[in-house]
């Protein structure tokens, strides 16, 4: 592989807007990275936005659509990914938690590459049985490493069907965001059929824990007070008891976010919050800063090389991610932040404001490559906002369920409307209901309210309602996943019957 490390020259030429119209099947680059929370890019707002600019992703933005209100349906990296796959919920795809997906059914890659479209996939792949329907992939195993990342390449992959089983090559002196922007790159300039058109998924392990940046951001917001979330000290009577439950605290129970013997001695305050939570943002807006360089350098090769005049670019992550808000980390759980994923499109646009769901990326890429949307899938293709067309019968809300896995963060499943959000924790039988207009930040939990009763039997009917709609069995605990891989169903198997074991020794 001819790794291209020298700077690529700023945008010379325009985007040809036309020609997306025009072209029977334009090129499609999907990029995704791992939790990277919406609010940690700049062109998105918020408080971040002025001390961590993103300065290439806000390019995507500012040359095409941003969806303002993009979420996932399962807040967690396997059962996201499934779901893009698919364009099916979890119940239907068979990937609940950190299973495999079950590579028979229908997917995405598959449609494209019966398409006529050329197919490659490099990073973090996280669906752990092997790739079908990509002409050339390159993969981490299982999460990957940040620091001399090793790659499953295509053709070293195990007869078992099982992803980390496979022949891993090391790089050594590489950081992940870097050699998978360089592999992405030497597939455009070597691998590609420039007489085919292409669909390429470019994946980036970053920002996920445990935040290893490349040393060159070492000093990188060194010396910046990074701005508080006003729910980091998150005491107040309205908290949910679902959030006490979990783990996933910055400061607390979980040490993902200590990152030193002394911190990890001090005893839990506000003092030991504030001094965990300015550490790992810093780490965290590092391994942005990377993608957005990255980003920057891919972006700045389509435009050069010609192919951005008929290119759809696409960037996403796989679900939010909590930066300190409610005092947590991770994702999960139905807030705003976990919940939230950014969404922008290369492609003529300005702003739109319409519920968008990781459930319609498959509709929306076959919408864009002109082919038909098969009509078991369970999202909408996005294709008509971007063209501003107005939809009347858009959705006002969706249905969303999470599956108990890790930090002990409960299950529960839930709607969000335009307005508001209605939560249940079904092993916990508790309620919670926001406002989201006069309480974004989900710290006044309306359920047991008299004045909102009407609006919560308003909210559970439509729970029901969305819930029947998709198909979901709220007794269906997500314990029999379906990965039509037997090895990785015995390996599931054992890890189940460990964790009742640890269960039954507390």
């Amino acid at each position: 592989m001819k790794l291209f490390c020298t700077a690529i020259a700023p945008l010379l030429l325009p985007l040809n807007i036309a020609l997306f119209a025009q072209s029977e099947r334009p090129n499609i680059l999907f990029i995704m990275s791992d939790d990277h929370a919406s609010h940690a890019i700049s062109a998105y707002g918020g408080r971040l936005a002025e001390v961590a600019p993103t300065p290439n992703l806000d390019r995507l933005a500012k040359e095409g659509m941003r969806f303002a209100n993009a979420f996932v349906t399962n807040s967690i990296c396997t059962p996201s990914r499934a779901v893009i796959w698919t364009g099916k919920y979890s119940h239907i795809n068979g990937v609940y938690k950190f299973t495999g997906l079950d590579q028979s059914q229908p997917t995405l890659p598959k449609y494209m590459q019966a398409h006529g479209y050329q197919t490659g996939f490099v990073g973090k792949y996280h669906l752990h049985t092997n790739p079908v329907g990509f002409d050339h992939w390159s993969i981490l195993p299982g999460q990957g490493k940040y620091h001399d990342t090793a790659f499953v390449e295509m053709g070293d992959e195990n007869p078992s069907g099982v992803v980390r089983q496979g022949k891993a090559t090391p790089n050594p002196g590489w950081h992940s965001t870097d050699i998978i922007t360089e592999k992405a790159l030497d597939w455009f300039q070597n691998i590609r059929d420039p007489d085919k058109p292409f669909f390429y998924m470019l994946h980036y392990k970053a920002p996920h824990d445990l935040w290893q940046h490349a040393h060159r951001y070492d000093d990188y917001l060194a010396d910046v007070d990074i701005p508080e979330p006003a729910t980091l000290f998150d005491h107040g009577s309205g908290r949910s008891p679902a959030l006490d439950q979990s783990t996933q605290e910055i400061g607390g129970r979980s040490h993902h976010t200590q990152f030193t013997p002394e911190i990890k001695a001090m005893p839990y305050s506000d003092e030991k919050r504030r001094l965990v939570y300015q550490e790992y943002m810093k780490r965290y807006l590092r391994c942005v800063k990377g993608i957005d360089d990255n980003v920057g350098k891919v972006l700045d090769y389509l435009d050069t090389s010609g192919l951005a005049a008929n290119t759809v670019v696409v960037y996403t992550a796989d679900q939010g991610f909590f930066l300190g808000e409610h005092g947590l980390y991770d994702k999960r759980i139905i807030y705003e932040e976990s919940l939230r994923i950014p969404l922008m499109v290369r492609w003529p646009g300005t702003v739109n404001f319409d519920i968008a769901l990781n459930l319609d990326y498959p509709e929306t890429l076959l919408d864009i490559a002109r082919h038909p949307v098969p009509e078991d899938m369970q999202g909408r293709s996005l294709v008509p906002l971007l063209k501003s067309e107005r939809a009347e019968d858009w959705r006002n809300a969706f249905y969303y369920r999470y599956y108990y896995s890790h930090f002990d963060t409960p299950s529960h499943y839930g709607i969000r409307t335009r307005n508001e959000k209605l939560i249940y924790y079904d092993t916990r039988d508790e309620w919670e209901l926001y406002d989201l207009r006069s309480d974004p930040n989900e710290v006044v939990n309306l359920a047991a309210n008299p004045e909102w009763s009407s609006k919560l039997a308003e909210l559970k009917q439509e729970l029901t309602r969305l819930q029947r709609a998709v198909g979901d069995d709220p007794t269906d605990i997500g314990d029999q996943p379906r990965t039509g891989n037997a090895i990785l169903d015995q390996l599931e198997r054992e890890r189940l019957e460990r964790r009742i074991r640890a269960a039954d020794r507390n």
